[in-house]
Formats: C-alpha cells, structure tokens, sequence
C-alpha cells in the first residue's frame, strides 16, 4: 500500500484550472505548453526554468515572493517583467493556484473580455 503523498501540483492542473476562464487555448511558447487568450499568453512552462510562468500585477510580485518563497520566484530573466515563476510540485494550495492563474489571464486578456468575465463572475 502506497502512503497517502500530498499532490503534486502539474500542468494538467494549470490546465483544468484555467478551464472556466473564457477563450483559453491551448499552445506552445518557446516549443514549452502554454495557454493564451487571444494569442496572448498568461501561463507557461518557461524555457528558463523548470517552473510555470505567470503574469502578475509588478506592485504585487515582491509580496507573493516574500510570502511564499518556497513556491514563488524569480530569476534574472524575468527581473525587469511583471512575471512570477511557480514551482508547481512546491504549490500545497490549488485554491490559490487557480486565483493566480485567473490573475495572470485577466492582466493577458483584452480589456472588454477581462471586464466581461469580472462582471460575470464577481471579480476584479
């Protein structure tokens, strides 16, 4: 009998995660997974790092770095952008996994879709 090992956050949970959120494909970057919104991508996996990628808000970004450490980070690549790499097997919450990842599709998506879906769904 196996022990009871906590889940490992993967790409097919990013996947399932954004799954509600309107006009999501499926695609590459970088020959990495991604998904975009109208060809805009908001989750990835880097071709920099073995994590996912994910825009935040950049008043944001130093509080998710300092809060979580262990999860969020960023490498020189990334200093100068409003990205945040993920270690999805460090990720123990998919509650606020599935909140970022709504973050960084809103901060992708046109304007009107975003205002769209924060209008239907109660948020932004």
């Amino acid at each position: 009998m196996r022990p009871n090992l906590p889940h490992v956050a993967t790409w097919h949970d990013v996947c399932t995660l954004a799954a509600g959120l309107p006009e999501v494909e499926e695609g590459t970057t970088y020959r990495k997974p991604a998904l975009k919104v109208r060809g805009k991508a908001f989750a990835w996996m880097s071709p920099h790092a073995d994590a996912l990628a994910l825009r935040v808000d950049p008043g944001e970004r130093p509080l998710m770095l300092e809060s979580q450490p262990d999860v969020y980070y960023v490498i020189p690549h990334y200093a100068e952008h409003a990205i945040v790499l993920v270690r999805l097997d460090a990720v123990t919450d998919l509650d606020d996994l599935r909140d970022r990842i709504e973050e960084s599709w809103l901060l992708a998506a046109p304007p009107a879709l975003a205002g769209e879906h924060a209008g239907r769904s109660g948020s932004g």
